[in-house]
């Protein structure tokens, strides 16, 4: 998996700032894997994203993700540690792609994996309404509007399934409460949060440098890590 150099991650960071989430998700991907067609991303499932994402994650942040999340019953913040090796363990190797969109027969609908082309499509609608459009953007033979609530759950379980990676779950236990919770890992958001984070620390590093030596940004971003930390603390000595 490729890491990201400072210039890299400064670039990506800027041009992922005035991006909705889910367009952010898929220049997150582009830049995981530079093999896979630009203009194919978004018609990819969201398991593979997901997965890319989490493969980029690694490589530039580690394999241990520290999360947290709020009770739904008592709002207590409960963090809780994931392993990425762990969280990709039923995913497709890394190096499978170009592989088919999955799809399945279910209570007579013959239904895909959604992508993040479609969750784009249903965005601005209401949560029942989007997932009903979401099923019919997902059907490709039969007729989703004229099954029942019982046969619905039964289509719902058949799309989940198509793509288990497309939604990372976790059982939780609440240290306030006592409930049990679940929470879900927004891997596009996790690790937009972490490049936000590093781009803020590389900005300032830039900026400190470039005041104290004249530096210009692109021959201070060249420097490695080791390098740069170096040259601060000599500046923070003069201080």
């Amino acid at each position: 998996m490729r890491v990201l150099d400072a210039a890299e991650l400064l670039s990506l960071w800027e041009r992922g700032t005035p991006r909705h989430a889910l367009d952010r998700a898929a220049l997150l991907a582009a830049a995981a894997r530079p093999d896979w067609p630009a203009d194919a991303i978004a018609d990819l499932p969201l398991g593979a994203i997901g997965a890319s994402l989490l493969h980029l994650r690694a490589a530039n942040f580690g394999p241990h993700i520290d999360a947290h999340a709020d009770c739904r019953h008592c709002g207590q913040r409960l963090a809780f540690a994931l392993d990425v090796a762990e969280l990709l363990r039923d995913a497709p190797p890394e190096e499978a792609d170009g592989r088919p969109m999955p799809m399945a027969e279910a209570a007579g609908l013959r239904i895909r994996a959604p992508s993040l082309r479609d969750l784009a499509a249903v965005a601005g609608l209401a949560s029942e309404d989007a997932a009903d459009a979401l099923l019919a953007r997902c059907t490709l033979a039969g007729q989703p509007d004229a099954i029942d609530a019982a046969t619905r759950a039964q289509v719902d379980e058949a799309l989940e399934a198509l793509d288990p990676q497309a939604d990372l779950a976790f059982a939780l236990t609440c240290v306030g409460c006592g409930r049990q919770d679940m929470a879900q890992l927004d891997t596009a958001a996790l690790l937009w949060d972490e490049i936000s984070i590093r781009a803020g620390a590389l900005l300032q590093e830039v900026h400190r440098l470039a005041s104290s030596y004249g530096w210009s940004e692109e021959q201070i971003l060249a420097l490695s890590a080791t390098r740069r930390a170096h040259y601060l603390a000599l500046v923070e000595g003069e201080s």
